[in-house]
């Protein structure tokens, strides 16, 4: 993924956001502490959310800063691993002293660091990690910039039905990984309370790379379904569309937020066509928002390529929530911080603005839905779902 996949050092690198290169001392920053998966099964999300943040962080510095301070994003590469993750996040409060942390795309990585912040009494936001679950799980430190799973899968079973008229679907679900389980779940409910019908339900497990079993079960149903519900990590997108393909599986394959990878298309090539996902935002510079639109300038210029996907945009936008919160807050105090964060109200985002409703640490954002044609990512519906499966 060119520039996007350059590896953080291992436990202990620091991102230095202070202008004019002067190192910055503990007096006259404000430390935040990043984690992102550069390398592993989540560096296709992850690395461009790790890029959007230190963008925003670059910018806030140049405008002044917050409180008269710089900030400092203090980084560290989970690697995909929950033992690396666990040993940062540690590393963050006991030595870094942060007063908030932030990261991942992925609800078990982030399993790995919140329950540590929360114990320091810090909160940690989740950029891209979807599970409405999450919250409940680390209760009171725990606050997602991205909207739930519950939401985007609400949304693409209501788009098939109602704007597709898809009336049967197919289900194959990675078994490995909560993010996937969850997606299927919810769209399951969702379709099937529309009136559609789960025609079968089939599984795999993170990492697979011959589905022929799978393929061979959902070509023998009859009638044939009128869509392909899979899902999916970023990592095993590709290569599961690609094959379903290549059999001769010419109906729309649905999936979430995990299809926005670049691996989509680079792997399935003409495959990816007529498929759908849903995700935060699309980052095209014609058709987005006068957010996203400035938000793909700059990240352009920055590292000489357009935000590889949406992802990028959601830890662009965690960042300045969390400055957001601290200005409000008028303190760094990390007690401060996670007050004036609970109060955070149509703040603009890049995803969309975020507001936390009533004791919700999970905002209410709409869904875009992505159509894959001629290989190119279109936007083909803006969806708020009518009913959300509860979480």
């Amino acid at each position: 993924m060119k520039k996007v996949l350059v590896v953080l050092a291992a436990v202990g690198l620091v991102v230095a956001l202070a202008s004019c290169g002067n190192k910055a001392t503990a007096g006259n920053v404000i430390k935040l502490g990043m984690l992102y998966n550069m390398t592993g099964s989540q560096a296709s999300l992850d690395a461009p959310s790790a890029n959007g943040a230190k963008l925003a962080a670059k910018e806030m510095n140049a405008a002044g800063g917050v409180l008269g301070k710089k900030i400092e994003l203090v980084a560290y590469d989970g690697k995909s691993d929950a033992e690396t993750i666990g040993k940062a996040a540690t590393q963050l409060v006991e030595s870094d002293k942060v007063v908030a942390m932030f990261g991942f795309s992925d609800s078990d990585m982030v399993m790995a660091a919140a329950p540590i912040a929360a114990k320091a009494g810090i909160v940690f936001v989740t950029s891209g990690a979807t599970s409405p679950k999450l919250p409940s799980q680390v209760p009171n430190y725990l606050y997602l910039a991205c909207f739930g799973d519950n939401v985007q899968a609400a949304a693409a079973a209501e788009y098939a039905y109602n704007t597709q008229n898809a009336r049967s679907a197919y289900l194959l679900i990675d078994k490995g990984m909560e993010y996937t389980l969850l997606l299927g779940k919810y769209f399951k409910e969702r379709f099937t309370q529309l009136g559609g019908n789960a025609a079968l339900e089939d599984t795999y497990q993170t990492g697979d790379k011959d589905f022929s079993a799978q393929i061979t079960k959902m070509k023998a149903l009859s009638p044939q379904p009128d869509i392909l519900f899979i899902s999916s990590g970023p990592d095993d997108v590709g290569t599961i569309v690609k094959q379903f393909r290549d059999a001769g599986v010419s109906q729309p394959i649905y999936g979430g937020d995990g299809y926005d990878t670049p691996l989509l298309v680079q792997i399935a090539g003409k495959g990816a066509n007529e498929v759908y996902f849903t995700t935060h935002s699309l980052m095209d510079p014609n058709a987005g928002t006068p957010e996203v639109k400035k938000f793909i300038a700059a990240y352009e210029k920055e590292y000489g390529n357009p935000p590889e996907n949406a992802f990028a945009g959601l830890g662009y936008d965690t960042v300045n929530l969390l400055v957001d919160s601290i200005k409000r807050a008028k303190s760094a105090d990390p007690k401060a911080i996670l007050t004036a964060l609970k109060e955070t109200k149509d703040l603009p985002g890049v995803t969309g603005a975020i507001t936390f409703s009533g004791d919700s640490p999970i905002p209410q954002k709409g869904v875009a839905i992505i159509g894959v044609k001629n290989e190119q990512l279109t936007l083909a519906a803006e969806v708020v779902p009518q009913v959300v499966p509860a979480p």
